[in-house]
């Protein structure tokens, strides 16, 4: 079985090591063991992250992925709460494609005041309604992807110019 270190890991799945600690606290990975004192994983967690990346992606939280992996580590996805999703997705772009309409028509009215287009108070009414507003996360509350302090990027940034 290939091993690799986590800085390996963090170069090829484009996550920081603290991403990757934290994944593993959280019980979404495990390390076969150490190298000294780096962590080692199979080559197998690259798929396991990528897994994770789709299921943020779709809005999961990470309680929600980590509950489609089996004790034993193989995926048992839950389908209906697929669909579940995918209805939720639907109902998004519906209010999104509503809000993405009214606000092209208000960018274009001809109407001498906003107030006065019927389209737009129609949009204000339904935003008072909350028929329309921005989509959020599934939950809130857990990371949708780096814990707190974790950095974005792989790469460094550059040291500050000479006064």
């Amino acid at each position: 079985m290939q091993e690799l270190d986590i800085g390996e890991v963090a170069r090829q799945s484009g996550l920081a090591a603290s991403t990757l600690r934290y994944y593993e606290a959280r019980g979404l990975i495990r390390a076969l063991g150490r190298r000294g004192l780096r962590r080692s994983f199979g080559v197998e967690v690259l798929e396991k992250l990528s897994l994770i990346a789709l299921g943020q992606a779709a809005g999961f939280s990470l309680a929600e992925i980590a509950a489609m992996f089996a004790p034993d580590g193989h995926l048992q996805i839950d389908r209906p709460k697929l669909l579940a999703r995918a209805d939720q997705v639907d109902r998004s772009i519906r209010r999104l494609t509503a809000l993405r309409d009214g606000l092209r028509h208000a960018a274009v009215c001809q109407a001498p005041s906003h107030l006065e287009c019927p389209s737009f108070r129609r949009l204000m009414q339904a935003a008072a309604r909350g028929a329309i507003r921005s989509p959020e996360p599934a939950d809130t509350k857990a990371p949708l992807s780096l814990p707190t302090g974790a950095r974005t990027s792989r790469r460094r940034r550059p040291p500050p110019a000479p006064a």
